[in-house]
């Protein structure tokens, strides 16, 4: 393995970009840390206009360590990631590797609180925090909290994912043991990787909003929510390991499949209103 960065990181940022350079800017100026202690890996899958490396630069003169990987067409964003994953193993010696998505921003202090965090306690191998998700145009929202501790995320896991996926972080030698993304799992890849994290090292999640999740109708997990909750119910069976939770997330899938997407957003907004 090559450092490919001039001096050694704390982390590296993953983020994959289709077609949305502007949410990928976006989501970059979010980004507050020491300059030359982290680095931004970029995976374009197949934009139609490709992102610029130029581009980035000038728009980003604050991030010292930044990657763009091509990928020449669009093969989904399981391939994305695995693709960036591949190359900070191969490329840097970062021990931690955080995920932010596009159009998704930070606060100010997440990186600094995850680092400090996951450097205090080496029993933990994957890190969230709780997250607030906001419609672009209305501005309404809901904060999505969890449980805090390994024990209670492990059983919380078998109801719902309590990582979300662009407030992560985790440690870059647990996937020696674990692996790249599953692609068995279509558009629910976040959360069958997570349950194996959860395998090997303990959990944890930060009972702080330390991300801000844009909704869009025409995000992924909207767009394929029926493909995702199916990949969700797979996950469950596979990696549950709780009978009666595992029993009552299978049946509370079934009810999501039937339940219209539009209902269920009104009722996580009313249930936790920002």
């Amino acid at each position: 393995m090559t450092n490919f960065f001039k001096t050694p990181l704390d982390f590296c940022v993953l983020i994959p970009c289709y077609n949305d350079e502007p949410g990928l800017i976006q989501s970059l100026k979010s980004i507050q840390y020491n300059a030359r202690k982290f680095a931004v890996v970029v995976v374009d899958d197949g934009s139609q206009s490709p992102v610029s490396m130029g581009f980035l630069k000038s728009s980003l003169p604050h991030l010292l360590y930044l990657h763009l990987i091509r990928l020449p067409q669009n093969r989904g964003i399981t391939t994305a990631l695995n693709t960036g994953l591949q190359w900070i193993l191969e490329n840097t010696s970062a021990p931690y590797i955080a995920r932010l998505d596009c159009r998704d921003t930070c606060h100010a202090q997440r990186f600094y609180n995850q680092v400090t965090f996951l450097n205090a306690h080496a029993e933990v191998g994957l890190l969230g925090s709780w997250c607030t998700f906001r419609e672009e145009g209305t501005g309404a929202g809901y904060t999505y909290t969890t449980p805090l501790l390994h024990k209670e995320l492990t059983k919380a896991m078998h109801l719902r994912n309590v990582f979300i996926h662009p407030a992560v972080m985790f440690r870059t030698a647990l996937l020696k043991k674990t692996g790249l993304y599953p692609h068995d799992y279509p558009h629910a890849e976040d959360y069958a990787f997570f349950w194996r994290l959860l395998q090997v090292a303990e959990g944890a999640v930060l009972g702080e909003s330390l991300t801000h999740c844009a909704i869009m109708p025409q995000g992924i997990s909207l767009s394929n929510r029926r493909v995702q909750l199916q990949s969700r119910k797979k996950v469950v069976q596979a990696f549950g390991n709780h009978g009666v939770l595992k029993f009552l997330g299978i049946i509370k899938l079934n009810i999501l499949l039937i339940m219209p997407n539009s209902l269920l957003l009104r009722l996580k907004m009313q249930k936790a209103k920002v």
